[in-house]
């Protein structure tokens, strides 16, 4: 049978995030907000909570993180708790929540396996980068977007610049307002399959999984401690970057950008 641990109760209707877990020892990690899969403080908390308890799980071989919904993977982070921000300590707590998920990825032993199946933004992007294998479909074009508000992908660029290079990452960050596609991802190294439909991402997902799962638990866990070497001062450049963002939010341009795009909105 498979287990299913609710966060939320009206997990179908309201935020959530859920962990299954088959016999075979895959452990599909999902999480959902109606607002895009755009997550506030807690969801990120709650994420970031269960990926270290799934990895820590003897039981637990393999991971898939994904979303739930159709069009959106991840849009980032909450804008309405980001133009909440009133100083310095809630700005660095705005911006950690994405670096504890982050972390939470790379420390985690056990093999993650991303399901992107819509588009990527800001934070989300940095999911796909943590994970350690992506599948993408072909509607998953990512952005970042963060220039267009006067902050920057800090805390996330670790993990992007990891994967695709200092160069497209560059491309990435300075053309904020510009939709890159799956192709472009793909090509770059974020996604390392791209499929034209979920249906046949899914199969393939299922079958790297079951062949992770059959493989030597402690070869893998061995093989995630060399994709992740060098990362093991995260923990404080992560934080370090958050309190970049955290101070940048509360500048003029910033507080107006979002002022502007709040009245847009409305």
């Amino acid at each position: 049978m498979k287990g299913r641990l609710v966060v939320n109760d009206n997990w179908l209707m309201e935020p959530y995030v859920t962990a299954e877990f088959t016999p075979e020892g895959i452990s599909t990690i999902t999480f959902f907000h109606p607002s895009q899969n755009a997550m506030p403080g807690f969801l990120l908390r709650q994420l970031s909570q269960t990926i270290e308890e799934t990895g820590e799980n003897p039981a637990t071989k393999v991971i898939i993180l994904q979303s739930g919904g159709d069009r959106t993977f991840c849009a980032g982070a909450s804008f309405d708790e980001l133009a909440a921000i009133q100083n310095k300590d809630e700005g660095l707590t705005f911006f950690s929540g994405f670096a504890n998920v982050i972390n939470a990825c790379r420390k985690s032993p056990a093999i993650i396996v991303g399901r992107v199946q819509g588009k990527a933004v800001g934070g989300g992007v940095g999911l796909a980068a943590a994970v350690d294998y992506c599948f993408a479909t072909q509607h998953a074009a990512i952005r970042l977007s963060e220039l267009l508000i006067g902050i920057g992908p800090f805390v996330v660029g670790p993990a992007i610049e990891r994967k695709i290079g200092i160069s497209a990452f560059s491309q990435l960050t300075l053309n904020a307002s510009t939709i890159y596609s799956a192709a472009w991802a793909h090509e770059k190294g974020l996604y390392a399959e791209v499929f034209e439909t979920t249906a046949a991402m899914d199969a393939a997902i299922s079958t790297l999984a079951k062949s992770l799962a059959g493989y030597n638990p402690e070869a893998l866990q061995q093989l995630k401690k060399v994709f992740w070497e060098g990362t093991d001062h995260w923990e404080t450049l992560l934080a370090e970057r958050a309190a970049i963002s955290g101070r940048l939010v509360l500048s003029d341009f910033t507080r107006a950008a979002i002022r502007q795009m709040k009245e847009k909105k409305g």
